[in-house]
């Protein structure tokens, strides 16, 4: 068995291979958590409207980072949820409230996305109609 303060030495072999737990996370991420569609779905509207309207470098760069926010954030609720149900399978008010902050920080990351996305295409949405 291997002591725990032993240093292993780096691999890019192993480097690549510890990559299969990030994407076995992503698949897990994806096929249980229905919102993230819902997030995923949204982001692809705003990636084709950036294409239909033209947007701007920095136009893209807020958007990427916005959809990469709501992702993320969701990302760890799940997790955390995931978390809980394990260590607290009965119910237990600590355990609702963990839950509730996570889902508050995935609130606040899809309201800065509305308000980017907003700030972007409003103004070219309003100028066909004008």
């Amino acid at each position: 068995m291997e002591k725990i303060n032993e240093k292993k030495r780096f691999s890019i072999v192993t480097r690549l291979k510890s990559t299969n737990h990030a994407w076995r996370g992503l698949g897990i991420f994806i096929r249980t958590t229905h919102n993230s569609w819902l997030h995923i779905f949204f982001g692809i509207l705003a990636i084709y409207l950036g294409f239909i309207f033209h947007i701007s470098s920095i136009e893209w760069v807020m958007i990427v980072f916005s959809i990469g926010l709501v992702i993320v954030t969701e990302a760890l609720n799940t997790a955390f949820e995931i978390d809980i149900d394990l260590t607290s399978p009965t119910y237990h008010p600590y355990a609702r409230d963990t839950k509730d902050v996570a889902a508050g920080a995935v609130a606040i990351a899809v309201i800065v996305a509305g308000i980017v996305g907003l700030i972007i295409f409003l103004p070219k949405v309003l100028s066909l109609v004008a």
